[in-house]
């Protein structure tokens, strides 16, 4: 018995880091993964539709910043010196609760004959995909030679921050 106590806290500490909530690192949304990243949809040769989704606690400006660094990325690779916003999204997805809830009981119980138990019970919930989610939506054109004064230049954009 006493060998199990040692063992379950560890155990509940594995299970608890392996469900920690997706930080938000600049990449590719991953199919079927966590979600957080970036997803781009070309509508037109110069036009493209860029969302970011950040993991918990991702700021809307963090989550904004990177969809800017995102659409800098892709004027550039498309031969592109600047780009425009032409449209722009912010949406909230899921709650507050963390999707690792933790809860317990003790118990005793008395008999007959003098007859007496104890026990302890431990329930974890998981439920993955239910912390709070920001998404920015940003619809660009981009393109070439003199830029708008509402135009962001995508060489400073796409530099990675130091």
């Amino acid at each position: 018995m006493k060998r199990f106590l040692l063992i379950a806290p560890a155990a509940i500490a594995i299970v608890l880091a392996a469900c920690a909530p997706t930080p938000t690192l600049y990449g590719p949304s991953l199919a079927g993964g966590s979600g957080v990243g970036y997803d781009a949809l070309r509508v037109e040769d110069d036009r493209w539709r860029v969302s970011f989704t950040g993991g918990p606690g991702a700021s809307r400006e963090q989550v904004e910043r990177l969809a800017l660094r995102r659409a800098a990325e892709l004027s550039l690779a498309n031969g592109f010196e600047w780009f425009e916003v032409v449209d722009r999204r912010f949406e909230q997805e899921g709650d507050n609760r963390s999707p690792v809830r933790v809860g317990g009981s003790v118990g005793r119980t008395f008999g007959s004959g003098g007859f007496s138990a104890s026990g302890v019970g431990l329930g974890i919930t998981l439920s993955p995909g239910q912390e709070r989610r920001s998404i920015v939506t940003l619809e660009i054109i981009a393109g070439s030679g003199p830029k708008p004064d509402t135009a962001y230049d995508a060489a400073y954009l796409a530099r990675p921050p130091v």
